[in-house]
């Protein structure tokens, strides 16, 4: 089945592979961005939409016959090391706008952070990143709070590949799970989505 598909963060590097992928299973994608010009990928079945994911009614209209949100909205460079509510800013104009434009799917990239346990060295990274962690926990929480088909996706630490392959554990990281790449991580999430997947769950993601 075609799908219409709408993703926030599509410049960054887990939703350049989203748009990738999605492209490659023959669905039609509309990425929602700030900047267009940072998308050189050109494609019958691509639209490229400029609008601030903060704005709800660009983003309503930007939805509008789409049959899910994909969002890999994250900080950059920097920013994820000072306070922020970007994310749960974000959380809240997108789920305002799904429901203003009858849109009931999404999926949305989170961290592996936000489970307990890990030890040492996750112990030191929660610490690192505790803002953006924050920022992340609170938008979690605006999209558990809604009536929709979510699915939050908590990642390791992510690298560059073209591996697509994962494992995945409901409510827990899969063991050692020490790093997976973004393409992996957009490939679950397009899976969730086409299969009808993991809704309303809190999955973890290893690579397999």
């Amino acid at each position: 089945m075609t799908l219409r598909l709408l993703v926030l963060g599509a410049t960054g590097k887990t939703g350049t592979h989203i748009l990738d992928l999605a492209l490659a299973r023959g669905h039609q994608v509309t990425a929602f961005v700030r900047s267009p010009q940072k998308i050189v990928r050109r494609h019958p079945a691509l639209s490229i939409v400029q609008g601030d994911p903060m704005q709800v009614d660009p983003l309503a209209q930007a939805l509008t016959g789409h049959h899910a949100v994909l969002s890999a909205l994250g900080p950059s460079g920097r920013e994820g090391f000072r306070p922020s509510t970007l994310l749960a800013e974000c959380a809240a104009s997108t789920v305002a706008a799904m429901e203003r434009a009858s849109v009931n799917r999404l999926a949305l990239v989170s961290a592996a952070l936000l489970f307990p346990g890990g030890g040492l060295r996750f112990a030191f990274f929660r610490w690192l990143i505790r803002h953006h962690l924050r920022d992340l926990t609170a938008a979690e929480a605006v999209v558990r709070a809604t009536p929709f088909d979510w699915t939050l996706a908590r990642p390791p630490q992510l690298v560059e590949s073209r591996e697509e392959t994962y494992r995945s554990e409901r409510e827990r990281l899969p063991l050692g799970a020490w790093s997976m790449s973004f393409r992996a991580v957009g490939a679950f999430l397009l899976d969730s989505v086409e299969k009808g997947t993991h809704m309303r769950e809190v999955v973890g993601l290893a690579r397999r």
